[in-house]
């Protein structure tokens, strides 16, 4: 009896599993049961930013390490309360960049027991495309969009399979190094990140041609924000599909622009940890939008992390 117990209660440990999207400018923690139909035990994002000071000269400072130990250290502690025996960690673009990876990635398993796994920029793309078929049937081709904090993905696929990917490493801090370096920003900086962008994508909106997608799809991130703003102002939209015209995309990129930080966290839905990088995001998208002439944007909160818990690494490119 007594080895039938310890049998069963290995099983059920087994249960539950943990995933952990080190990103750069924020790192996600999700635990699951399995069991009970990947019921959400603990979900939640905090904004380390491994980025900061480091990113745009290839590497992670001595604070952004001390700032992931301390974020890394309370997850452990997490992953153990709920009783967690399987967790995939796995990090993106601050650290495959970065000069001191093998340095960061070793004192993470040092300091806290988790083992992370440094993905590539295609397969974080796939891992992407995996979690947002989770959540939007993509009957027809569209281009997904994810913009982190180091890079950004873009994918062309539809339900059945991608069609094309790539990784670029443009993201949220990365624009801010090298274009927002005024608050608001500037027309003149606006200018040179839309040229720079132009050209830096062109070969997405030669492919968005050739494959016809026919939306655009955001993922997580600053979409989720792009959409508590407008719902915060239109709350009869709280509880249908979240999707964005480019007409009230607009109105949203054009208030963004036009602030600084502390007007920008006056706006209703706006997100702390977004505060900064949702300006660049937001031109970003605007230009992707424009130069694929999308009349919309459907917005999934299902990204990387998702992708890892349905299909894990085994299935990336």
């Amino acid at each position: 009896m007594k080895d039938l117990f310890h049998k069963l209660a290995g099983i059920l440990k087994n249960m539950r599993v943990g995933i952990i999207d080190i990103g750069t400018n924020t790192f996600h923690l999700l635990i699951v049961d399995r069991e009970q139909n990947n019921q959400v035990l603990h979900k939640e994002k905090v904004a380390v930013r491994i980025g900061a000071n480091g990113i745009s000269k290839g590497y992670i400072s001595d604070d952004a390490i001390d700032r992931a130990i301390e974020t890394l250290s309370r997850f452990r502690a997490l992953l153990i309360e709920y009783g967690v025996s399987e967790t995939t960690a796995t990090a993106t673009s601050a650290v495959r960049n970065a000069e001191n990876k093998h340095e960061f990635v070793q004192t993470i398993k040092e300091t806290t027991g988790i083992e992370i796994h440094v993905l590539s920029g295609d397969e974080e793309a796939f891992l992407i495309y995996q979690g947002v078929k989770e959540y939007i049937d993509i009957q027809e081709p569209a281009l997904i969009m994810d913009i982190g904090g180091g890079s950004i993905e873009f994918i062309l696929a539809d339900q059945d399979d991608v069609l094309w990917l790539r990784s670029y490493e443009i993201g949220g801090q990365r624009i801010i190094d090298q274009f927002h370096k005024s608050d608001p920003i500037t027309a003149g900086e606006t200018r040179l990140l839309n040229h720079f962008l132009g050209e830096t994508l062109q070969e997405v909106f030669e492919k968005v041609k050739l494959f016809g997608a026919k939306y655009l799809i955001g993922s997580s991130g600053s979409f989720d924000t792009f959409w508590d703003i407008y719902t915060a102002s239109h709350p009869e939209a709280h509880d249908t599909t979240p999707i964005l015209s480019h007409d009230k995309f607009d109105e949203i990129h054009h208030d963004l622009i036009v602030k600084n930080k502390q007007e920008r966290l006056a706006i209703p839905g706006m997100v702390r940890m977004r505060v900064d990088m949702i300006v660049g995001a937001s031109i970003v998208t605007q230009n992707v939008m424009e130069n694929c002439h999308f009349d919309q944007i459907r917005i999934s909160p299902f990204a990387l992390k998702e992708g890892v818990l349905y299909h894990g690494l085994s299935h990336t490119n």
